[in-house]
């Protein structure tokens, strides 16, 4: 099931019928938590809790999750509905964002990543094909097999990426950038 889709249908009739998170909670007997965590793609909504969300907001279940699967040529990630991405070496000092989070055979995976100050090597996702960086705001040092490099704000940089990638945040401030993976191994993440 595509969650993001799914998420995103949800938020849009809510939003079309004038209800608060608040009043679906209170329609569908689920929390405003569970709610506002299935409108932001972080939590699976079993099939009880998706009938009980389609019956509050007047639709049915069938109505709810149509075409939610299928391919699209077009799809738009509003901001700040891009769902957080996790992967193996998740942790505190770094968090990736899925830009393009629902198109089922993708070739490339657009991120927006983050790193805290003063990290140490984190390594990228995954290894791939080819990979693009470009510095958002902050600086990066990037290392890939025996070469390294520092990035800093609207630097971007362009490698194979066969080696394993890893970044850090030498400085005292965070580091924002965009990263675009390409190969056969992407993040399953997303």
């Amino acid at each position: 099931m595509n969650l993001v889709f799914l998420a995103q249908r949800i938020r849009e009739i809510r939003k079309k019928r004038i209800l608060t998170l608040e009043q679906l909670a209170e329609r569908s007997q689920l929390t405003q938590s569970v709610l506002s965590k299935v409108e932001n793609s972080r939590v699976t909504p079993s099939l009880s809790a998706l009938s009980r969300i389609a019956a509050a907001l007047g639709v049915t279940l069938s109505e709810l999750v149509e075409g939610i699967d299928e391919e699209r040529p077009m799809m738009v990630m509003r901001h700040g509905e891009a769902p957080l991405f996790h992967d193996d070496h998740s942790n505190e000092q770094r968090e990736f964002r899925s830009l393009a989070p629902t198109r089922h055979q993708k070739r490339i995976e657009p991120l927006i990543g983050k790193l805290a100050a003063k990290t140490d090597w984190q390594p990228l996702p995954v290894q791939n094909d080819e990979l693009f960086i470009y510095v958002i705001k902050g600086a990066l040092e990037i290392r890939s097999g025996d070469e390294k490099c520092e990035l800093k704000t609207g630097d971007s940089l362009y490698l194979d990426a066969t080696d394993s990638v890893e970044t850090q945040n030498p400085t005292s401030s965070p580091a924002e950038f965009l990263c675009i993976l390409t190969g056969k191994k992407l993040p399953s993440g997303s």
